[in-house]
């Protein structure tokens, strides 16, 4: 018996050729967010800068309809805010701000660590020395970049072994909230390899299913006061406004990350 089933239909355009398949609209949605969210993230905009959705719709070759569906879910995310007849603005952060996000960080981290200590495998551990193995020689090349990217690394892979994938949903929106002053948190201080220190303690805690002691390191390790606060901030505000100018490096007690 012939074969009867239909090829799938391709578009094309009036000269025959093959045209691409049109973009899904949640396809488009997600491009947006992405692309919109890092902007916020390395502080692309400026804090209580209204954000056109026109020029955000033209650079990213989309219409406005995905570029306001991921303002609305940056807004629900805390990264913008929504204010009638005005419209998006990106939201940025004060000192409360930071210090609010730091515990909530701290309160991920450390119910995430007593979580570990029960429902860990010992394959996940094995998994998190191994990547503490390599990135703590890397941490030798003091590019605040990496040290970030392998900082926020760690701290993923440490809460992933709670087995909860809502606490670390939780823990990558954070980070990413405090990922600019976090960057300019370690390029303005010498205490990288303060941070080695507490990773490997931390490590250690796991291997041993030692809640306590992983909690009261993560508690220290994490911990932002007032006065840290103000002066990452400020750092951090220079950079935004002035950026073409090198803020003077100060001397500083140790900041915890």
């Amino acid at each position: 018996m012939p074969d009867t089933a239909k090829a799938p239909s391709v578009d094309t355009d009036k000269t025959g050729a093959k045209s691409p398949a049109p973009r899904r609209a949640a396809d488009s949605a997600e491009r947006a967010y992405k692309a919109i969210r890092q902007q916020l993230v390395e502080f692309k905009m400026r804090p209580a800068e209204r954000i056109n959705e026109v020029h955000l719709a033209q650079m990213l070759d989309l219409s406005r309809t995905p570029v306001r569906e991921a303002l609305n879910r940056l807004a629900s995310e805390g990264f913008v805010v929504f204010t009638p007849n005005r419209g998006f603005c990106f939201r940025g952060v004060d000192i409360d701000d930071l210090l609010d996000l730091f515990e909530m960080r701290s309160i991920i981290e450390t119910g995430a660590f007593a979580l570990a200590c029960e429902r860990a495998d010992e394959a996940g551990i094995a998994r998190l020395q191994a990547f503490w193995a390599d990135a703590r020689m890397r941490y030798e090349n003091k590019d605040p970049d990496e040290i970030l990217e392998l900082d926020e690394g760690f701290h993923v892979h440490l809460a992933e072994l709670a087995n909860n994938p809502e606490i670390v949903r939780q823990l990558i929106g954070v980070n990413a909230r405090i990922r600019f002053v976090r960057r300019v948190q370690i390029e303005n201080g010498p205490q990288h390899w303060s941070l080695v220190e507490d990773h490997s303690r931390i490590v250690q805690a796991i291997v041993d299913r030692d809640r306590e002691r992983g909690i009261e390191i993560l508690r220290s390790h994490i911990s932002l006061t007032f006065a840290e606060a103000r002066a990452v901030l400020k750092e951090a505000l220079l950079k935004i406004f002035l950026p073409e100018q090198t803020a003077p490096r100060r001397g500083r007690a140790r900041s915890r990350k």
